[in-house]
């Protein structure tokens, strides 16, 4: 096989490839773009998974196998549950805590952009052996062969950058404990103390039909007990008042059992005469 026919596109890869790059595009600009930064987690997420089949397609499998599990599977949904369960908002001040760094981040975005062009250019101009001499002993072998001769230097610098971001990372996080941690009985002793309320909260809910989270608990003079709900429900005003409703059930359901009792001993002495 020449190099013009290892070359050649096919209809079907020149289709995946449009139509996959707009979707890639549009990911990387709602990345930007989008106020909410769940919404910017989700479509860098999806930009992700596009490139992923990019790999695939080229022939680069472990890459390919790598952006879904590492990147797209592990670190980007590990940020997407962080961004919701932290809950960043654009009600978040956005003024610079640290003096020069948009103009900092221009810069290194040009350069980034120079280099990008620069590579892209170089890999159409020059002469380019193909994927089936990279991949002639096979893909993993080809990539372990590049990473651990050509690439090694460029390969360890990236691993201790890596490795220095996330020690820094718990260094800034770290916090050091000035007392010594209450143990469980300290705590429960405390609460006693204090004349908070020790004992296991009521459930919610009121009788068998009325199993419900927003429905409190009936103390026995049949008023509803506010441990039963939870406080965001009574902040928000959501609880239920099923109080007169059972109140009102329990004194029809009284009245039966008077009828009940008074029909049986109408009922007693026929049963006996016969």
């Amino acid at each position: 096989m020449n190099l013009a026919a290892a070359s050649t596109t096919s209809t079907g890869e020149a289709v995946q490839f449009w139509v996959l790059a707009v979707v890639a595009v549009i990911g990387a600009l709602a990345t930007v773009l989008m106020k909410r930064a769940v919404h910017s987690a989700l479509s860098l997420a999806g930009t992700m998974i596009v490139l992923a089949v990019f790999y695939l397609a080229n022939g680069a499998y472990f890459l390919g196998i790598v952006q879904i599990v590492v990147y797209t599977g592990a670190i980007m949904m590990l940020f997407l549950f962080v961004v919701m369960l932290v809950g960043v908002t654009a009600a978040d001040s956005l003024r610079e805590t640290i003096r020069g760094q948009r103009w900092l981040a221009a810069a290194c975005g040009l350069g980034f952009g120079i280099l990008l062009v620069a590579g892209v250019a170089n890999a159409s101009l020059r002469h380019f052996d193909g994927l089936g001499r990279a991949n002639a002993g096979g893909n993993v072998e080809g990539l372990a062969a590049l990473v651990f001769t050509r690439y090694v230097y460029a390969f360890e610098i990236t691993g201790a950058l890596l490795i220095t971001a996330a020690v820094g990372a718990m260094v800034l996080t770290h916090r050091e404990r000035t007392a010594r941690a209450a143990t469980q009985r300290e705590l429960s002793q405390e609460r006693t103390r204090k004349g908070a309320y020790v004992a296991p909260l009521p459930a919610p809910g009121t009788y068998a039909r009325h199993n419900a989270n927003d429905i409190p608990a009936l103390l026995p003079d049949g008023t509803p007990s506010d441990l039963s709900v939870s406080k965001v429900l009574r902040d928000r005003g959501q609880v239920r008042d099923v109080s007169r409703e059972a109140l009102a059930d329990l004194a029809a359901l009284e009245q039966r059992s008077a009828e009940w009792l008074e029909r049986g001993r109408d009922e007693e002495p026929k049963g006996v005469a016969q």
